[in-house]
Order: structure tokens, then C-alpha cells, then sequence
């Protein structure tokens, strides 16, 4: 699916059917969790991509983050093999739930001061989505605080 979305933005790219599923009923059953992150959509406006993710099920505290660092990284990836600037990334969620064993945490989240955001670099010789490596990425002026621990809760 991925593929073929890439070829849409490279070749029809004022598609509205530039979509990725993960969402296969016919294998629901067989999963431990169905998919949290559905789907997305990608759209491209004035030589700029941009992903709408719709996620059905949000720990916000644990999974949103790191589900918002994936699409973003993923829609920087895309948008250079196909040529086009970096446009919004959109997440959609349809049931945000924080986990009451992970109240303590988020205050504590909640209390520290936000620092500079980082800036992702791709390598630019890179021109396959499926080409990139680990090396292809350089995360520049990163300044984390600590980690903050919390259980899984399904």
C-alpha cells in the first residue's frame, strides 16, 4: 500500500485517494490488538505533502508520542522521494484516554518547561522510500529530559 501511495503523489498527485489502511476485517480476529493508528492520508497542496493520521485508539500518554514522531518522520520521508516540501502532519484521534496508572507520569510531564524542538535531517541522496537507513537520519539539537517510566495497559 505504501508503494502505490508513493507512485499516486509521484504521478496523480491532486488524488483524494491517497490512503494507507491497516484496518483488514478479515484478519481482526487473528490479531492480539487490532490496529490503533486505522489509517492515513496523504495530500499534496502548492508542492507540499501533508498526512492526516486517524487513530481509533490513543494512550496519550505512552503512544501518541511516539505515533506523532513516526507519521512526522514518515511524511519527511515521502516528501523527499516524491519531491515535494514537508507540509502539516494532522492526527485525528477517536478515542484519548489517559491510563489512570499513568496520572503520576503525565504530571510530571505536564510540569517540565518544553525546550527547543529538534530538527530532523534526511540524507538527500536518498530517493527510495524503502532505501533509507539508519545513517540516513541525523536529529539535530535534541535536548530530552529524563525518561519517565510508565506500564503498558491494554
Amino acid at each position: 500500500q505504501i508503494a502505490q501511495a508513493v507512485e499516486l503523489i509521484r504521478h496523480n498527485p491532486e488524488s483524494r485517494r491517497i490512503i494507507v489502511s491497516a484496518w483488514n476485517v478479515a484478519e481482526i480476529g487473528d490479531m492480539a490488538l487490532p490496529p490503533c493508528h486505522v489509517l492515513f492520508q496523504f495530500y499534496v497542496a502548492g508542492g507540499r505533502l501533508s498526512c492526516q493520521l486517524y487513530q481509533r485508539s490513543a494512550d496519550t500518554f505512552l503512544g501518541v508520542p511516539f505515533n506523532i514522531a513516526s507519521y512526522a518522520l514518515l511524511t519527511l520521508m515521502t516528501a523527499q522521494v516524491c519531491g515535494l516540501e514537508p507540509g502539516e502532519f494532522v492526527h485525528t484521534l477517536g478515542d484519548a484516554h489517559l491510563y489512570l496508572n499513568h496520572m503520576e507520569q503525565a504530571d510530571e510531564q505536564l510540569s517540565r518547561e518544553p525546550r527547543p524542538l529538534p530538527v530532523m535531517r534526511l540524507n538527500p541522496d536518498v530517493k527510495s522510500l524503502f532505501d533509507f537507513r539508519y545513517g540516513d537520519f541525523t536529529l539535530e539539537g535534541y535536548d530530552p529530559w529524563p525518561a519517565i517510566k510508565a506500564p503498558m495497559s491494554f
